[in-house]
């Protein structure tokens, strides 16, 4: 888990900073000159919790923002319009194609 890291000269937060010539990973402070190398190597960390991946799903159909298909039909209401979007799966490395149904009744969610 990352946390925030102080400087030791005044006191203010330090932010990463890239030292491309030792190809390392710093903090330093925008307040003083202060250095310091990182012990790890993860700047931030998103961590998901799955319980609350259902309830996502259910409220991309009210996105305006998201775009929207008639050409697939819901496995299992056979609705014709589908929210979509790409997003990585779980323990996946590439961008899988996410459709969610827009029948309020159903809800019913997968990958394309």
């Amino acid at each position: 888990m990352s946390t925030m890291i102080f400087c030791r000269e005044c006191n203010n937060i330090l932010y990463p900073k890239e030292d491309r010539a030792n190809k390392t990973l710093l903090y330093a402070c925008r307040n003083c000159d202060h250095q310091e190398v990182a012990e790890n190597n993860c700047v931030f960390r998103n961590e998901l919790n799955l319980s609350v991946r259902a309830q996502i799903l259910q409220d991309v159909t009210a996105d305006p923002t998201l775009p929207r298909t008639r050409t697939v039909r819901c496995a299992q209401c056979s609705h014709e319009q589908a929210v979509f979007f790409q997003a990585t799966g779980t323990g996946e490395e590439g961008m899988t194609l996410f459709f969610v149904c827009c029948n309020p009744n159903c809800g019913h969610n997968w990958r394309g």
